[in-house]
């Protein structure tokens, strides 16, 4: 005859269950020093919606203490593409996208001495959040559209764009630098 079932008895599960078995991770993983994210707030009404970026006092950013908007530039992603890794000796990036699109973000810190070197965060912006995400230089980011449709990134940088050898600020890491499986979709 089986036990009657206790709701706060722990149940014993069997060896293959048990050696797979693990917990997974709900809260925030480790953030790379420097990394700000900024929720913002999205007004509706019946016309549509708006969500301030950021108020500028002299091309300074009132959420981003010290960060001094140089450039704005607006770039597109088919879905599927991958767009990786960018990396700056000098500029900070800001980087806004839209609720209506979905691009997972992959940082990771390449700044030696930093407290968070070696430091990876991933995590999704869009999806119907507004969000401000602040990358510093020497921090390596890239993004992948997970999104069905052609995603939208707009972002502000700190330092003017140059293509000009010796000037140019902007460098890159392989799109697999940390492994391709960076890219894939977290499936559990």
């Amino acid at each position: 005859m089986n036990e009657p079932f206790h709701p706060q008895a722990k149940t014993r599960i069997n060896a293959k269950a048990k050696a797979a078995f693990f917990v997974q991770e709900y809260g925030a993983g480790k953030r790379i020093d420097g990394v700000q994210i900024v929720e913002l707030k999205r007004f509706n009404d019946d016309g549509g919606a708006i969500t301030e970026l950021g108020r500028l006092t002299a091309g300074l950013h009132a959420q981003l203490e010290g960060f001094e908007c140089r450039q704005m530039n607006y770039s597109e992603m088919e879905p599927g593409a991958v767009k990786a890794f960018h990396m700056h000796h000098r500029q900070t990036d800001v980087w806004y996208v839209p609720p209506c699109d979905k691009l997972l973000l992959v940082l990771h810190d390449c700044r030696a001495g930093s407290p968070t070197e070696g430091t990876t965060m991933r995590f999704v912006l869009g999806d119907g959040k507004d969000r401000l995400v602040r990358i510093p230089p020497g921090v390596a980011h890239g993004a992948a559209n997970i999104g069905q449709k052609t995603g939208r990134i707009i972002y502000m940088v700190d330092l003017q764009f140059s293509g000009t050898p010796g000037e140019c600020d902007e460098g890159r890491l392989p799109w697999d630098y940390l492994g391709a499986e960076i890219w894939d979709m977290v499936k559990g």
